[in-house]
């Protein structure tokens, strides 16, 4: 008897014999597989699990009517939130374990649906053309998906093929024995911040917290971590927030690649949950390693952080425009914003002597926050820098009254 059960999807007519090839895969090894065929005009030479028509109806549609759509595009589109819809009702009842996906940029667009509709735990594996291809918009990705390059595939089973599909097989279905999905026995604090040269807080807060109780889960904001803080927060997995690093929202305003997606900074506060929020690294605006630093910003303080990301300083009338926008997304919130300014700084490099040090642009800064976090939102001024332990005392003193007075709850609902 299987141990662990693996949904393997794709288009069945079109695919059939590869993703076939990766069901006999998992059972080799001792896992179940459940097939689903998100295909529109064929079918596959064996019936699936679950039908191109059980996924139409999981969109309350028909097959022709997809078909009367009018273009492959829509077509697939139909499919896709059924397939979504569907593996998301199938992994509720037990059905299913993890999910493999197969598919070239049709059926890649509908495993990016697929995966962000399951569950952060759940092993998500998609077998693509397109893998880290730059055609794949990263808020598309959910927070624990997999990839691999389907290389030499795009049509028919061979070895180079094989070697991608069968990896594939054996790596969900071992992520499927192996995984420790996220556990609600204690209530979770997320927090966002950066490396501990940049950003130091964590360091002090995290046994604090835990001290009280408390999970802590730490995001990298570097743009995956931001999306994968949003997701967990958009579905109510944190009894507080503690949102002390900000480039991501600077990054989004400049156009900058390294973002968390537009809705950064507003899933907390529309899932009700309380924030404590401080501007760490709003001062700058990030770029890839590989990225050439466009003419506008090449006059500016400049910190090169490693091959992957470095970073520019924004003028003061850019750091007025975050400080805007900050404000803007708090205010939407149905649950308390406390901010919190440093006055001395934050982030360590805009200490005196560092390579991001700007005092009449961190000025501005502070002026436009002084105006803009108005009613609703509470502001404390700390005549301190971000990575002093007098900006974490205040941290928990806020946070002590939150649970004093019921506002962070201390048990999981």
């Amino acid at each position: 008897m299987a141990d662990k059960t693996i949904l393997v999807v794709g288009t069945y007519d079109t695919k059939n014999d590869e993703l076939d090839y990766m069901v006999q895969r998992i059972r080799a090894m001792g896992g179940g597989a459940l097939s689903m065929d998100i295909s529109v005009l064929g079918d596959p030479a064996t019936p699936a699990d679950y039908s191109k028509h059980d996924v139409a109806a999981a969109a309350a549609s028909t097959i022709q009517a997809v078909i009367d759509s009018g273009d492959e595009n829509t077509a697939m589109q139909i499919m896709a939130a059924g397939a979504s819809a569907l593996a998301r009702d199938l992994f509720a009842q037990g059905k299913f374990d993890g999910v493999v996906i197969l598919g070239g940029t049709m059926g890649t667009d509908a495993a990016l649906d697929i995966c962000q509709a399951l569950p952060l735990g759940v092993p998500k594996y998609v077998v693509s053309t397109v893998s880290f291809s730059p055609l794949i918009e990263p808020q598309r990705l959910s927070a624990d998906i997999q990839m691999i390059l389907w290389a030499g595939g795009l049509y028919g089973l061979n070895s180079v093929c094989k070697s991608s599909l069968s990896q594939a097989a054996g790596a969900v279905l071992g992520a499927a024995r192996a995984v420790e999905p996220p556990k609600d026995q204690r209530p979770m604090i997320g927090m966002t911040s950066l490396g501990s040269s940049c950003l130091r807080y964590m360091k002090r807060l995290k046994p604090e917290l835990e001290s009280r109780g408390f999970e802590v889960a730490i995001f990298h904001a570097t743009g995956m971590g931001g999306m994968a803080y949003e997701r967990i927060a958009r579905d109510g997995g944190f009894a507080c927030v503690m949102d002390f690093a900000l480039p991501e929202l600077g990054n989004l305003l400049a156009g900058s690649v390294v973002n968390a997606g537009a809705d950064r900074m507003l899933n907390a506060g529309m899932a009700g949950i309380p924030q404590i929020v401080a501007p760490g690294c709003l001062d700058l605006i990030d770029f890839a390693g590989w990225q050439s630093i466009p003419a506008q910003y090449q006059d500016r303080p400049f910190h090169a952080h490693n091959r992957l990301i470095k970073s520019s300083g924004l003028n003061g009338a850019e750091r007025r425009e975050t400080a805007r926008e900050m404000a803007k997304r708090l205010k939407t919130s149905s649950a308390p914003a406390h901010v919190i300014l440093p006055l001395h700084g934050i982030e360590e490099w805009d200490r005196q002597g560092q390579e991001a040090h700007d005092p009449a642009a961190f000025a501005e800064f502070c002026d436009e926050m002084r105006a803009q976090m108005t009613d609703p939102i509470q502001l404390t001024e700390l005549d301190c820098h971000i990575n002093d332990q007098a900006f974490a005392d205040a941290v928990l003193d806020i946070f002590d009254g939150w649970v004093a007075d019921g506002t962070v709850k201390t048990t999981q609902i």
